[in-house]
């Protein structure tokens, strides 16, 4: 048995593996260095720590785990992918490696979360490219924060009018719509180049996401993957 910690901007995502068989998947919110150290020290079986697999994007908390005994952390440079740059979030690519592997190759991954990713690779296992911008949750929040009369907002259950007539529905439109304009966007292009390759969709946010884009295009919706599992099968490979 071994555990996987997905670090990431908002939230800590965590899996739990029988060997290679994927158990459980679980989010919690960031820790405290106090909350570390008494959560770690469950971490054990018959007095044996437990293996614990580590990626970050967020160094401050990956720092509070340096001192569990059984700990390996994931870089870029272990990972079986082509053309990485340095500056590419351990998380993008191990979520395409996780869905290329489950998948295939060629492979496009959308990753919903506190940003929003494209981020493809090729036949070869190649990195293509791919795109960051601010997922739906922090452009609304960006909207209730740097402005002086707009509300703090949700995200709405179902896809808000276009045309709104109140405030609150007027943003969420403008971010879903604008979002979901992107997001089919790239996906065309993507398919331009690479007609037969799987697209696969993971992150907080992607539950949202996939309900706007069913009540516009559904058939683009349907064929997307939802695969919240995929940036494990990275780490676990």
């Amino acid at each position: 048995m071994q555990l996987a910690l997905m670090i990431g901007n908002s939230r800590l995502h965590w899996a739990k593996f029988s060997g290679v068989i994927l158990e459980k998947i679980w989010d919690t919110e960031h820790l405290t260095p106090d909350a570390v150290n008494q959560l770690s020290s469950q971490f054990y079986f018959s007095s044996y720590p437990l293996p614990l697999v580590i990626a970050s994007v967020v160094p401050e908390q990956t720092a509070l785990w340096q001192n569990y005994p059984n700990l390996r952390i994931i870089t870029l440079d272990e990972l079986p992918l082509h053309g990485l740059y340095p500056t590419l979030g351990i998380d993008r690519a191990l979520a395409v490696l996780g869905a290329g592997i489950k998948l295939g190759w060629p492979i496009l991954v959308i990753d919903a979360g506190t940003a929003l990713t494209f981020t493809g690779a090729d036949v070869n296992q190649r990195l293509v490219g791919g795109a960051i911008l601010p997922g739906l949750m922090l452009q609304l929040s960006s909207l209730g924060q740097k402005t002086a009369m707009l509300p703090l907002i949700s995200l709405p259950e179902i896809l808000p009018r276009r045309w709104a007539v109140d405030t609150v529905e007027a943003m969420q439109s403008g971010v879903i719509y604008s979002l979901i304009a992107g997001v089919r966007d790239f996906i065309a292009d993507w398919r331009r180049v690479f007609p037969d390759s799987k697209i696969a969709i993971t992150g907080g946010d992607r539950t949202f996401l996939l309900v706007y884009l069913q009540a516009l295009y559904p058939d683009l919706a349907t064929s997307i993957v939802e695969f919240p599992e995929a940036i494990f099968w990275g780490i676990i490979n």
